[in-house]
């Protein structure tokens, strides 16, 4: 029986996806931006978003999470903590260079930019969350430990998008042992949303057919921050950092970081 938990890290690199590569830049405003994608997507949603920060003097990093960008099954041989450490890791090297870090996440990358900010807390000047996943009401999410052992994988979530011509870069199918340990993630986050204190901006598409209302409802409710700014993305479905709304998404950032930032420094 195949190891789901022995991932072979040299060959996810060596095959990558065309456009599913990291992508990272240099900043010169001394601040900086960590950007986590989604479940089963890649870098390649979140790179005009990037691209717009780093214009702004931003540096930017944004990590391939391991299993994605390469084949599902790949996706099926990791875990949470995988994933999580390949962001940690990322967001230390900004630390290092940088006097200010914000973390922005798109659906899991929000999962995993709130537990950035339960374990690093004000190390962490601010968090931009697009469409952050908390849980899943469905009925099946309960039956996910049961069917990875079943089924090695269930139809995509992926392309939820309003704007024509628009694809995600991002998996035909989901991974159900990978969805497994999301499910995991989703709980130790949700058990402590109350550590979360640093200024957000909560950015949620008013239709999504991936991430129910309830999510960003469980974080604004759960989240101590005292600075919250929520904004609904009215012409945007899921993967609202290449839809209609994207435009307004980065411009937000970069207002609400350099705010954020004058606020601090004035402090």
């Amino acid at each position: 029986m195949e190891d789901l938990h022995r991932f072979d890290r040299k060959a996810f690199v060596m095959g990558v996806l065309a456009g599913a590569e990291p992508f990272a830049h240099t900043g010169s405003s001394g601040a900086g931006f960590l950007l986590c994608h989604g479940f089963t997507g890649t870098p390649a949603g979140l790179r005009a978003w990037g691209d717009h920060l780093a214009e702004a003097g931003y540096a930017v990093r944004c990590p391939l999470l391991p299993g994605h960008g390469t084949r599902w099954q790949d996706l099926n041989r990791t875990t949470w903590q995988d994933w999580y450490g390949a962001v940690r890791e990322e967001l230390l090297a900004l630390l290092s260079t940088c006097e200010t870090v914000y973390v922005g996440g798109l659906s899991m990358g929000g999962t995993l930019t709130l537990r950035l900010a339960e374990e690093f807390g004000d190390r962490i000047a601010g968090l931009v969350l697009v469409n952050p996943s908390v849980t899943r009401l469905k009925w099946d999410t309960k039956l996910l430990p049961l069917l990875a052992h079943i089924v090695p994988s269930v139809p995509a979530i992926a392309n939820d998008i309003a704007k024509p011509g628009e694809t995600e870069l991002a998996y035909p199918r989901t991974p159900v042992h990978a969805a497994a340990s999301l499910a995991q993630l989703w709980r130790l986050v949700r058990a402590d949303l109350g550590k979360v204190t640093q200024p957000v901006l909560l950015l949620h598409s008013r239709v999504d057919h991936v991430v129910e209302p309830e999510n960003s409802r469980l974080v604004l409710a759960g989240i101590a921050s005292t600075d919250v700014t929520e904004v609904v993305l009215e012409h945007s479905f899921h993967v609202a950092t290449q839809d209609n709304d994207a435009e307004l998404i980065f411009s937000s950032s970069v207002d609400f970081a350099r705010a954020t930032r004058a606020g601090q420094v004035g402090a």
